[in-house]
């Protein structure tokens, strides 16, 4: 049995009721990022799903990370095409977020019906028009975790865009009244 203060910790928060379930999960929603549409195409079978759990994981290679639901349609069509696309959404594309998060929604191309879009040459997935970047990734993992999955990806390439990001905060989308702050050393700025 492993004695290490970390897993006294965790075996005395996992015997606790109520440890480490909703005062958790209030806390880790106060974790801002930002907002992504990932999509796919299998087989001509096109799909979108809203994911705010996207993170870089490595430089070299060039690796990223996203956790979506296990019960995502995405996932399993991100593993059959071995490739996806990651739409990074503006302050200005709310309704996105919002269309390709429900549960229930048109399935293949009726989902994009209303959204303007272009194919990416990479992936064969839909491009999302106005977003603040798309990356072009194929899939290098893809691990059960508790309940999601967490799919990585090398990015194969990309190109960005200006403007202001679309964030998850508290349960909500955030877009106005974000300020960036000068970080930059008095050496950076010269």
């Amino acid at each position: 049995m492993n004695s290490t203060p970390a897993a006294a910790a965790v075996a005395t928060a996992r015997g606790v009721p109520g440890a480490g379930s909703e005062a958790g999960r209030r806390a880790l929603r106060r974790f801002a990022s930002g907002v992504t549409v990932l999509t796919v195409n299998h087989d001509g079978v096109r799909h979108g799903t809203t994911v705010s759990a996207v993170v870089a994981i490595s430089r070299e290679p060039l690796l990223l990370g996203a956790c979506l639901r296990s019960s995502s349609a995405f996932t399993a069509l991100a593993r059959e095409a071995g490739v996806f696309s990651v739409n990074v959404l503006s302050s200005e594309q709310a309704s996105l977020a919002r269309q390709f998060a429900v549960p229930g929604r048109h399935r293949g191309d009726a989902q994009f019906a209303d959204v303007k879009w272009t194919t990416d040459n990479m992936t064969g997935a839909p491009l999302i028009d106005g977003c603040l970047a798309h990356m072009a990734c194929a899939l290098t993992g893809d691990q059960e975790i508790g309940d999601h999955h967490l799919l990585t990806a090398e990015v194969l390439a990309g190109d960005a865009g200006q403007g202001a990001p679309l964030l998850a905060f508290a349960g909500q989308l955030w877009h106005e009244g974000l300020a960036a702050l000068d970080t930059r050393t008095p050496e950076d700025k010269e």
